[in-house]
């Protein structure tokens, strides 16, 4: 993952102002995400299905995040965004997986993913009307860990993801004038030499004074490789959110 950083390390030149705030804006929202996970993981060459093997499946997956915009020109608006994703599960592997060993028919395993992921997004307002248009760069900071646990016994297996992420950022919205009512998307990715994160989501949302609900889909992709370790999976599912916009 190394790779994609420096592969990157230009792109803020890349985004030019066009547009800004009229007056200083701040905004903040929670959501949960019900999401399930797909995918494969690799250690020392051997390879698990983490649906189908481990059994992982969603605890708890929680999405905070907060902006202010303004509007000198030349100064990016900032975005913060935090999100945690807890997945466990007890399944059973048929082959060995890097320090298990299977001598016999399967081997019962409690398997936990965990991963946080801090994302810094500095961004632009290139359409700002019933037309909204956000770009910019995100660097994303990922720290988690996949352990595979022998159940009736005390082999174990870990494996980490610990990188600093930068990534393109796009943001649409669509106002339904007089109404409250909008739909948009958001979207932070990145692809290089065979590693790649793919972050987005699409939405509806009714906003009445101050407060905006939002309901939607989003989908987080990750194919990352790190010396012997190597997560390739993909999570995906519904989301709710309510937030405040000043």
């Amino acid at each position: 993952m190394r790779k994609l950083i420096l592969a990157v390390g230009g792109a803020m030149a890349l985004t030019a102002p066009l547009a800004s705030a009229d007056v200083v804006g701040l905004g903040a929202n929670v959501s949960y995400w019900d999401s399930d996970l797909s995918g494969k993981a690799a250690s020392n060459g051997d390879v698990v299905d983490v649906e189908n093997d481990l059994d992982l499946s969603s605890d708890s997956n929680a999405n905070l995040s907060a902006y202010i915009e303004h509007p000198i020109p030349l100064l990016p608006n900032v975005r913060l965004n935090y999100t945690t994703i807890e997945q466990s599960g007890r399944g059973e592997l048929g082959a060995n997986f890097d320090n298990i060993i299977v001598l016999s028919g399967v081997t019962e395993v409690q398997s936990d993913l965990d991963l946080d992921q801090l994302d810094l997004t500095l961004y632009y307002e290139i359409l700002d009307n019933w037309v909204n248009l956000d770009l910019g760069l995100t660097v994303r900071d990922m720290d988690g860990e996949l352990t595979v646990q022998e159940v009736n016994g005390t082999a174990a297996s870990e494996s980490e993801i610990d990188a600093v992420v930068p990534m393109g950022y796009l943001a649409a919205r669509f106002d339904l004038p007089l109404t409250g009512v909008s739909v948009g998307g958001e979207a932070n990715l990145i692809s290089f030499d065979g590693d790649s994160v793919y972050d987005y989501n699409a939405y509806g949302q009714y906003e009445i004074a101050m407060l905006q609900l939002r309901a939607g889909y989003r989908e987080i992709s990750i194919d990352y490789e790190d010396d012997d370790d190597k997560l390739d999976v993909d999570l995906g599912g519904p989301f709710v959110s309510a937030g405040v916009r000043f």
